[in-house]
């Protein structure tokens, strides 16, 4: 009981606190209107300053993480989860917003999902692959945009490359699959090409067929 009381006591002695701060903060507004949207004025400022410092900050770390991690050396020795991580980074420096890491168990065959401003929905699949990517993989991807993703754009990455048989079935797809395959992957990773058609020069356009 005794604890009880304290906390009440304790919240009452808050909102007290808050009624005499706000009565305060009135009397000064309607004492002295200028000092108050000067005052005002400054902490917006302030605190938009802050949020810029902030965003800079993030952006900084983002760029430097995609840097040290471009060279498909250091990505061959990656985890799955890494690298679907590296590419959500490097999706989100590529202008793409609302950018989900899915990739677990349960996923629906897509390992990350995003929204392009002016461009819809994406759905992304990351292979972090030694070895080849076939025809089946590619086919559940088609099955997983036909049905619980459906509406999104389709992109492919992978460190590996795409066997024939598993491009020609990306690429003559209702809506043929963005690519991105050993060869380009350190390219898009630099940001010197994109997966968005906004850009003029240097785009992973889909169903271009990589060369090699």
């Amino acid at each position: 009981m005794a604890r009880g009381s304290r906390r009440q006591d304790v919240w009452v002695l808050g909102v007290v606190g808050v009624a005499v701060a706000g009565m305060v903060v009135v009397s000064f507004v309607r004492d002295h209107p200028v000092w108050a949207a000067a005052i005002a004025c400054l902490v917006l400022a302030l605190l938009g300053g802050g949020l810029l410092l902030r965003y800079q900050a993030i952006e900084a770390r983002r760029r430097r993480f995609l840097a040290a991690n471009v060279e498909l050396a250091k990505i061959d020795r990656m985890s799955g989860t890494q690298f679907e991580h590296l590419v959500a980074q490097r999706m989100i420096a590529d202008g793409f917003r609302q950018v989900r890491e899915r990739g677990r168990s349960g996923d629906g065959g897509v390992d990350i999902t995003a929204v392009a401003p002016g461009h819809g929905r994406y759905a992304i699949q990351c292979k972090r692959y030694s070895k080849t990517v076939g025809a089946p993989e590619v086919r559940n991807f088609l099955g997983a945009l036909a049905n619980t993703f459906a509406g999104h754009t389709g992109v492919l990455v992978t460190s590996g490359a795409l066997t024939r048989q598993a491009r020609l079935e990306a690429l003559g797809a209702r809506q043929p699959l963005i690519l991105v395959e050993r060869d380009r992957l350190a390219d898009w990773l630099l940001g010197t090409v994109s997966l968005l058609p906004a850009r003029p020069n240097g785009v992973l356009i889909e169903g271009d067929e990589p060369a090699g």
